[in-house]
């Protein structure tokens, strides 16, 4: 952690919509004038796209059946904590993009489902803004978690997420259900290994619950609207948290636990504006400070 140069950490599964939680930071960033680093943590799979499809390949004929984007083998968990590390004592660090699609080809100038290089970034920012799998994540190796001053989970219940991936990876990426479903098994001992437990070190957890039945969600043909839903919104630490101002402000919302609560789904940009624009501003104050 570090009052000169603050981290904040959105971490969240595949399809637990950790990107609609960028776009409200990116909006509070633009109308507060804050500058900041974008990390994404697709940067630091440790394979490019036809690679993992080959290192699965030869796991799969070893007989494992559980080589996953989610575990240590599959990520630079050293190099994202030395980032994160260097960053909060200097402000500065080594960053690439991983090239998603065809429009983001055309921007970084690679093909889709490589890297770029690496750079080291020495450009002045406000603060260094994470988004992906493993920002809070600790393993007998390392501690990402430490060196974040803001962690933010996005946990969707395991069937809206698991909807909201199969949505998305059938739609957007061409998959059929079946291969969406291996996926989702395959991935499912290192989910519990080293995604669940990132969600005890965040500060603030955003859960989204529907209110219709998603009893099956392989057989789901819609994705529960935000109206369809509740989000509890878990603090780690309440004191400080003005909770009746939130009630006042976010209509049918109520307290469910002394450090949580709960108001309709379409209600969360709002809610995150009210909570976060002043926890970042608290940030940018103590940097200024510290001059």
């Amino acid at each position: 952690m570090s009052a000169r140069h603050p981290i904040i950490s959105v971490t969240g599964s595949s399809g637990a919509g950790t990107t609609s939680v960028r776009r409200t930071f990116e909006q509070i960033f633009r109308r507060e004038n804050v500058e900041a680093l974008y990390v994404e943590g697709d940067a630091f799979h440790t394979f490019d796209r036809m690679a993992m499809r080959k290192r699965m390949a030869e796991e799969a004929a070893k007989g494992n059946n559980t080589f996953s984007h989610f575990g240590p083998d599959s990520n630079l968990f050293e190099d994202l904590e030395e980032l994160f590390r260097e960053y909060s004592e200097s402000g500065t660090g080594r960053i690439r993009n991983y090239v998603h699609d065809a429009v983001e080809a055309e921007m970084h100038g690679a093909p889709p489902g490589t890297f770029t290089p690496w750079k080291h970034v020495t450009e002045p920012t406000d603060l260094l803004f994470y988004e992906g799998l493993h920002g809070c994540v600790v393993t007998d190796k390392v501690n990402v978690a430490r060196h974040a001053d803001l962690r933010i989970g996005v946990v969707p219940v395991i069937n809206l997420e698991w909807i909201q991936k199969l949505h998305r990876d059938r739609s957007t990426r061409g998959y059929s259900t079946e291969a969406v479903t291996d996926t989702i098994l395959r991935r499912m001992p290192d989910y519990i290994r080293y995604i669940c437990p990132q969600f005890t070190e965040t500060d603030i957890n955003f859960q989204r619950v529907p209110t219709v039945d998603t009893s099956n969600p392989f057989i789901a043909r819609w994705i529960p609207t935000p109206d369809e839903s509740m989000v509890v919104i878990r603090f780690k630490s309440p004191r400080g948290i003005d909770f009746p101002y939130l009630l006042s402000m976010i209509g049918d919302s109520f307290m469910s636990r002394a450090n949580s609560i709960v108001i309709p789904g379409g209600k969360l940009d709002l809610a995150m504006q009210l909570i976060l624009t002043p926890m970042i501003l608290q940030l940018v104050e103590r940097k200024k400070r510290m001059g």
